[in-house]
């Protein structure tokens, strides 16, 4: 089994479309994890703020399967699969960590190299896999979090529950 993680993010209907993303996210790989909800400004173009959030599940599909699902969980959110990169959107699942995997494809690269840029996904996956660590720096993400640069970079804690009370 591989531990992925994966970063979510939607500034368009933000609470409506993470809440369907998690709940499809959750009936895929029934081990899910999400971590707290952060509001955050856009992130190389103008527009409204973005609720992201990571999730963490074990999985035995390949990492095409994997992607797979997650764009068709974007496209049941509204996300045109000809969207442009820099602008608002209804879904956004990007994978951060494939386990140990290092790789660069045309499809995909994993580490998400701006994962360690990028505090609404540092910070969220520290606080779900603090211990685990990244493949390329040889550091724990709670390590890489720790020493963070995070001036200007404020993640403001919104209140969001992933999946519905059971």
């Amino acid at each position: 089994m591989t531990h992925v993680y994966v970063a979510a993010g939607s500034n368009i209907e933000p609470e409506k479309n993470l809440a369907k993303a998690c709940q499809e996210i959750a009936r895929t790989w029934k081990d899910a994890q999400f971590s707290c909800a952060y509001r955050n400004r856009a992130v190389g173009f103008e527009g409204p703020d973005f609720l992201n959030l990571v999730v963490g599940f074990h999985t035995t599909d390949s990492i095409e399967q994997v992607i797979a699902r997650l764009r068709e969980i974007e496209t049941l959110c509204g996300r045109p699969r000809n969207a442009p990169k820099w602008t608002s959107r209804a879904m956004d699942l990007d994978i951060l960590l494939f386990g140990a995997r290092i790789e660069k494809t045309a499809e995909y690269t994993v580490p998400r190299p701006d994962l360690l840029k990028r505090p609404y996904m540092l910070g969220p996956l520290a606080e779900l896999a603090p211990q685990e660590l990244h493949p390329m720096s040889g550091m724990t993400i709670g390590e890489l979090w720790a020493e963070f640069d995070r001036d200007g970079h404020e993640l403001k804690p919104v209140p969001f529950q992933a999946l519905p009370p059971r």
